[in-house]
């Protein structure tokens, strides 16, 4: 018995070519595996799970370093606070020190700002014994050394507290001013004491400006507007001017300094021509009244060998401060000046 057929064959249409139908084939990988179905969705998510751990792992880098930078700006000014501390009982006998060391100028370390405070705080401490200014400075401005010099007499007349000054290196011009004040004053051997003087300096560039030939424009209101000008010719009658000036903070000067050491001065034509001595040569004269150091003038002197420094200084983070603020205002200039002018 034959069977029939299950169908008859496909049609085939004139003319077509026939084509073989073929089953697709399965994706490989690099090594010829076959990948499994839902291959690309499973990488994608490898691949976000991936970036996301790699961010995390960023933020978490990113949090410790800046934690790390805190913690250190914590510490310097933890110890900057904490920088010249002494040890020792403040309620106890001790002979308070505060540092006069470089340039007497406001906005320095060794501003009368700095220095009154210092003070103020060490007269008014009762342990404190005596009071001693350990300086080491080439001098400054007259104002500055006349507020320090008028507070330091004050002070002493209200506590009846001993102040003294004791020279390292140099105690010159602004910084004997001060020292003047002091109830006694000592000095290494060669140490340099003195310059009681005052100048004023500048330049002049009118002579080159004439060889160049260079003209000065300077318009000014006021006939004197432009003294001390140095691309302008000083006149007689000016220089006169300068030099009256000069001469009166001189007076003042030699006046505090009378004041001051009274009959111990030996006083000489040079005494107060600007001249300086060695610490030796300026006990002779009487600007200094005899040899010795920090430790020697607590412990013989004052009879009190434990140091309390009193020193006022800027901590970091008022240096910190004023150079944002500076920093600010300088942008603000830069930005003024980027402001394009009426003509």
């Amino acid at each position: 018995m034959t069977e029939s057929p299950a169908g008859p064959p496909p049609e085939e249409t004139p003319g077509e070519p026939r084509v073989a139908r073929v089953a697709p084939a399965m994706e490989t990988d690099l090594d010829g595996k076959p990948r499994p179905p839902g291959w690309e969705r499973a990488t994608l998510e490898r691949l976000m799970f991936a970036t996301l751990e790699e961010q995390r792992a960023a933020r978490r880098w990113r949090n410790f370093f800046r934690l790390s930078w805190l913690a250190l700006i914590l510490f310097l000014l933890w110890a900057a606070m904490h920088r010249g501390g002494s040890g020792t009982d403040k309620s106890l006998p001790h002979t308070a020190v505060i540092e006069i060391k470089g340039e007497i100028a406001s906005g320095a370390d060794a501003s009368a700002e700095f220095i009154v405070a210092a003070m103020r705080a060490a007269f008014e401490d009762e342990g404190a014994k005596a009071v001693v200014l350990l300086v080491n400075s080439p001098g400054g401005s007259p104002v500055q050394a006349g507020i320090v010099y008028d507070e330091i007499r004050r002070l002493k007349g209200k506590y009846k507290k001993p102040v003294y000054a004791v020279v390292e290196e140099t105690c010159a011009s602004a910084a004997y001013y001060i020292a003047s004040a002091t109830d006694k004053i000592f000095v290494d051997k060669a140490s340099i004491v003195g310059s009681i003087g005052v100048l004023m300096e500048g330049f002049g560039f009118t002579g080159l400006m004439d060889k160049l030939g260079v003209e000065r424009r300077l318009m000014t209101a006021g006939e004197n507007k432009g003294f001390m000008d140095p691309f302008s010719p000083q006149t007689d009658r000016q220089r006169a001017y300068a030099q009256a000036m000069l001469d009166q903070i001189h007076r003042q000067f030699i006046d505090a300094v009378k004041a001051g050491r009274g009959a111990r001065l030996k006083e000489t034509p040079e005494l107060f021509s600007g001249l300086f001595w060695t610490g030796q040569q300026a006990v002779e004269l009487g600007l200094a009244d005899q040899l010795g150091n920090l430790d020697f003038v607590a412990r013989e002197i004052v009879k009190a060998e434990d140091l309390v420094d009193y020193t006022r200084r800027d901590n970091v983070a008022e240096r910190l401060a004023k150079k944002f603020g500076a920093a600010m205002g300088d942008g603000a200039i830069h930005a003024l000046k980027a402001i394009p002018n009426l003509r």
